[in-house]
């Protein structure tokens, strides 16, 4: 038996962490703007803005697929938590009050982060569906994704329902065959990509309303499929090994990079003559100096040790004794 909360490369899904950091790239491009206090241009219609690119490519797409990815990261720590304690929800509740402890720090200086939110939920909908069958909390996920897109146009009320279908997948074995040889990805991504395609039209013409209708939650619902499964796709081929390099320690070490990126945000954004404009072609830029140190120091990192130093902190936390770090130790 492995120390409590000891991981290898084997036991770990490598195309999870690719597609975290991907998420990870995208919520960057979604906070900065509120971070650095940039109002929304007034504008009248399509006229193809940075912002309006940012509404229609990246809002309320990769927070579902972090959302998504938690409720899922959530079965399969469970999975592994039952081969090591008799006890694992508690190792599970443990870790969600450590969660939000850490989102509610966080709420000081990003208020409307997802942290707290996530643990609130998790504790209130996740661990009591730990207990049901795959096919009811499958159910429930559809239904409550459903009624967050068509009543309540998306946003934080997402977050139950892809909880809900991540803790599903895992029970359906989604995971592993993401990594598997086989033409169901590729079928899923053309289906996304063909679906995508008028929804995007139809947000571009109503671009005012964006993010306060149903339409918005809808697209980024169904571009995220795309994202996720073209990204998988990718993972597949020669460019695989590459865009592994870049996205998997940023994925392994999300939680870190996620908080420290607000503090680089908070500290930066003022010194660029960001805070307060209406720059919003710099923001890409931005993001991309701010993943750039974020890989680098990830790869470096993870190149010594098993985990993300918050990372390690929380799984000590969760565990309620001192987990190895350093990879030898591990």
């Amino acid at each position: 038996m492995s120390a409590p909360g000891g991981v290898t490369q084997q036991t770990r899904i490598r195309a999870l962490d690719a597609i975290r950091g991907l998420a990870l790239c995208g919520i960057l491009l979604v906070n900065i703007p509120p971070l650095a206090d940039m109002p929304i241009p007034a504008r009248d219609g399509w006229q193809g803005g940075t912002e309006q690119w940012f509404a229609l490519l990246v809002q309320q797409r990769f927070f579902p697929i972090f959302s998504f990815l938690f409720g899922l990261g959530f079965a399969i720590f469970l999975q592994r938590a039952a081969t090591r304690t008799d006890r694992p929800r508690l190792v599970l509740l443990r870790r969600l009050v450590a969660l939000g402890v850490l989102g509610a720090l966080h709420q000081l200086l990003h208020p409307g982060e997802a942290l707290l939110p996530y643990a609130i939920v998790g504790i209130v909908v996740l661990l009591p569906a730990s207990w049901l069958p795959r096919a009811v909390v499958l159910a429930g996920g559809i239904a409550a994704t459903g009624l967050a897109v068509f009543v309540a146009h998306g946003g934080l009320l997402l977050v139950p329902g892809m909880f809900l279908l991540g803790l599903a997948a895992a029970g359906y074995g989604v995971p592993e065959r993401l990594e598997r040889p086989g033409r169901g990805v590729g079928i899923v991504c053309a289906a996304a990509v063909a679906a995508s395609v008028p929804l995007l039209v139809l947000q571009a013409g109503s671009i005012e309303t964006s993010g306060f209708d149903h339409l918005s939650p809808a697209a980024g619902l169904v571009l995220a499929v795309a994202y996720v499964t073209g990204l998988a796709l990718l993972l597949r081929t020669p460019a695989g090994p590459a865009l592994s390099a870049v996205l998997e320690p940023l994925g392994r070490m999300a939680l870190t990079n996620y908080l420290a990126a607000t503090l680089l945000v908070l500290a930066l954004a003022p010194a660029i003559g960001l805070t307060g404009s209406e720059r919003y072609p710099l923001v890409p830029a931005f993001a991309g100096a701010i993943l750039l140190v974020q890989v680098l120091f990830s790869r470096w990192w993870m190149g010594r040790f098993g985990y993300g130093p918050v990372e390690w902190l929380w799984r000590t936390v969760s565990w309620w004794r001192p987990v190895p770090l350093r990879r030898s130790a591990a």
